[in-house]
């Protein structure tokens, strides 16, 4: 990544994580300990080779290390000017507020989507008191607002979606009707589905910036074709009205991933 884009340097903002240890390439569980904090900003430092990592994320909370001390060691990056911003990933309302009142937090990065709308109870509007942008990930619902699967898709052994209950072949056929009710906004405007899915998150709030994955060039234009989609009131309306009244079923990761999130 720093080889690719060390042409960009000043042109490109930079977002990194922390918060796991690693043990040739895989992951060996949660650490968030400031020693490990800064031992990870250094070493992304020079493997991104840039000066000064523009926002800097704790990847998931650490139930073994306060926030505080968490939010406290990234404040002494700031202040050595390796890290410019604090970013904080599937956190609670009162995890944010702790942390943001040793450090204040740029953005949070969580799910949201149509079919995952649980940061509207209490999560959004913190972020809005306290002035924190968001980042929602998997605006696509794993690729699945796309239209792009049915009720046969399966994935393979090595596809993340593959552990994923909300994915299993069961809940796929029922939670189809996301799928119809995007499909149909699409077709009247003219647009594909995953761009529907999309511009309802740029529509929701200006500082909300989804973070759709692709590993295809003409899914990332689409996706930056979702800028130019533009609801009415009455649009809104209609698909959040729609969209609150479908059931999904399924949980949004396998057990042993849930236990990864602390809220």
């Amino acid at each position: 990544m720093g080889e690719a884009l060390e042409p960009f340097k000043g042109k490109v903002a930079i977002a990194t994580k922390f918060g796991f240890n690693f043990e040739n390439g895989v992951s060996t569980g949660l650490n968030s300990r400031p020693e490990n904090i800064k031992k990870v900003a250094e070493e992304s430092l020079k493997r991104l080779r840039i000066e000064a990592i523009d926002l800097f994320y704790q990847h998931r909370v650490d139930p073994n290390v306060p926030i505080e001390d968490v939010a406290g060691a990234v404040k002494d990056l700031i202040q050595e000017g390796k890290v410019k911003y604090f970013g904080l990933s599937e956190a609670g309302v009162q995890i944010i507020r702790r942390a943001h009142s040793v450090q204040p937090v740029t953005a949070l990065q969580s799910e949201y989507s149509l079919w995952w709308r649980e940061p509207e109870e209490a999560i959004i509007p913190t972020l809005e008191e306290l002035g924190i942008g968001f980042v929602p990930f998997s605006p696509l619902g794993k690729g699945f607002l796309t239209g792009k699967m049915d009720t046969s898709t399966t994935f393979d052994s090595k596809d993340f979606r593959s552990t994923v209950p909300r994915m299993s072949p069961e809940n796929l056929k029922a939670n189809m009707a996301f799928v119809e009710l995007i499909s149909d906004v699409a077709k009247r405007k003219n647009v594909t589905p995953a761009q529907i899915a999309l511009a309802w998150i740029l529509a929701q709030k200006p500082w909300f910036v989804p973070i759709p994955g692709t590993t295809k060039l003409h899914r990332l234009q689409e996706n930056l074709g979702a800028d130019a989609v533009k609801f009415t009131a009455e649009e809104l309306h209609e698909i959040n009205t729609a969209s609150s009244s479908i059931a999904v079923q399924g949980e949004r990761y396998s057990s042993g991933s849930a236990k990864m999130i602390n809220r």
